[in-house]
């Protein structure tokens, strides 16, 4: 009768360690732009977009150091990041209204995943806590202008951007309803 009072009481202590340590394990490749999930609610592979040209994603492991279920970019124009999950000073892994930019380079050096999938991630990492790791090289990229020899500007393929409003490409919508930047 004493053990089986006492068993369970000596379990229960490695029983809360060990949901204590499980954590949604995040990895994004640079190379591939895709973030894969594993959590106890599942696996998930989703794309992202990871630094553009002239900027850098940081590699490594990461734990998140802090969360908002909204941010807005004070360093760039107050854009909005719905279910941020800040892993390294300013950087974070967020929500991109962009979705047509996923899959390639695109941000600032943030990670941006649809809005549906970064609400799902932040509920994981808000429950089970989270641990975050980068590798690869981002691809190169030819969506950018570059100037040429003859002085000129050469623009490459506008893929996947979406066309809004006055006949202009954007790859945001909210960018040609609210004016973001086209003036």
């Amino acid at each position: 009768m004493r053990i089986s009072v006492i068993l369970p009481l000596f379990l229960c202590p490695f029983a809360w360690a060990s949901a204590a340590n499980a954590a949604a394990h995040i990895h994004i490749n640079l190379s591939t732009q895709t973030m894969h999930v594993q959590s106890s609610s599942g696996s998930y592979s989703w794309p992202v977009s990871t630094a553009r040209a002239g900027y850098s994603t940081p590699r490594g492991s990461f734990a998140p150091t802090g969360m908002q279920p909204m941010h807005y970019s004070r360093k760039y124009h107050m854009s909005p990041m719905p279910h941020s999950i800040f892993f390294r000073g300013g950087y974070a892994i967020h929500g991109s209204y962009a979705t047509g930019m996923l899959g390639q380079p695109a941000s600032h050096g943030c990670v941006r995943l649809s809005p549906g999938h970064a609400a799902m991630l932040y509920q994981m990492v808000q429950n089970e806590g989270g641990r975050i790791s980068i590798t690869g090289a981002p691809p190169r990229s030819h969506y950018y202008a570059s100037a040429g020899r003859g002085g000129g500007v050469h623009y490459a393929s506008s893929r996947g951007r979406s066309y809004y409003g006055s006949g202009y490409a954007v790859a945001d919508p909210f960018a040609a309803l609210f004016g973001g930047g086209l003036f």
